[in-house]
């Protein structure tokens, strides 16, 4: 019986290594939501880093440290973040601005694990308000698609875009 064991562990976690190497090279996680509110609003909300503190989901370690550029707001505007396991370390910096309609971000993370990703805000006027769409892509590397075998990106990310795009909601429906 014992040296069945040694073939079969092989093979136990040869499978799952193997089945990982044929999952997609890129990843996309993306929410949107309908605000009752004119896009240049809602676009002052996202394209400026000191208001996200209003709104973002990633408020998880009250203790954490956000450090602004001498830029906030527009292209070139940075704002980095060093917290708990919850929130780990980065970077953000806004690489594309234009009003009222689409906004890019260059997302550094640093800690727990190291990725470069690019976050988008996409507003859509429509008759008495906008359609938001946040939406989170990037590579997907084999450690990464190893991992993505227990951890599911979309559920991990997906419920905080909610969380940020309900409160980004409430905020702008208010103003």
């Amino acid at each position: 019986m014992v040296p069945f064991l040694l073939p079969a562990l092989a093979l136990l976690i040869a499978v799952p290594l193997a089945y990982a190497a044929t999952k997609p090279n890129f990843f996309l996680v993306e929410r949107r939501v309908w605000m009752a509110a004119p896009a240049d609003q809602i676009f002052g909300l996202l394209n400026d880093f000191r208001q996200w503190e209003q709104w973002t989901p990633y408020d998880k370690d009250p203790q954490m440290v956000r450090t602004y550029g001498e830029t906030t707001a527009g292209v070139g505007a940075t704002y980095g973040w060093s917290g708990n396991k919850n929130v780990g370390a980065g970077r953000m910096t806004l690489t594309k601005s234009q009003a009222p309609t689409q906004l890019s971000i260059e997302l550094q993370f640093f800690k727990p694990f190291a990725a470069t990703n690019l976050a988008e805000f996409t507003l859509k006027p429509q008759e008495a308000g906008t359609l938001v769409t946040w939406a989170l892509s990037g590579k997907s590397t084999y450690t990464y698609k190893v991992m993505g075998l227990l951890l599911n990106m979309d559920k991990m990310v997906g419920g905080d875009f909610e969380i940020g795009l309900s409160r980004l909601k409430t905020l702008a429906e208010q103003a």
